[in-house]
């Protein structure tokens, strides 16, 4: 069993209100709700990167396609090798769905 460092009540609010969203509609009328603007675009960004380092890109074809800085890029690396496998994982799911499309 996983246990996160992050866990607190309010995490865990905020992992249920993930868990209740059936479909795209309901994620972005929560998106909008509940980050900025420049938030969601950061965080598609950062999925965006882990997608493209799992598939063996280079830093350099990422900065060019992205425009994310190399912290960046390192950041997410980082956190595909040494993280909690959120980005394998949700990846992975993303994948087989479209796969299965």
């Amino acid at each position: 069993m996983f246990s996160s460092r992050l866990k607190s009540e309010r995490a865990d609010m905020l992992a249920k209100a993930f868990l209740t969203l059936e479909n795209e509609e309901d994620c972005y009328r929560l998106f909008e709700d509940l980050f900025t603007i420049r938030e969601i675009q950061d965080l598609g960004q950062r999925l965006e990167v882990a997608d493209m380092l799992s598939r063996k890109a280079t830093y350099a074809e990422i900065v060019e396609k992205t425009g994310v800085s190399t912290a960046t890029i390192g950041r997410v690396n980082r956190a595909l090798n040494y993280g909690a496998e959120g980005y394998q994982r949700v990846l992975s799911r993303i994948q087989e769905k479209e796969t299965n499309e």
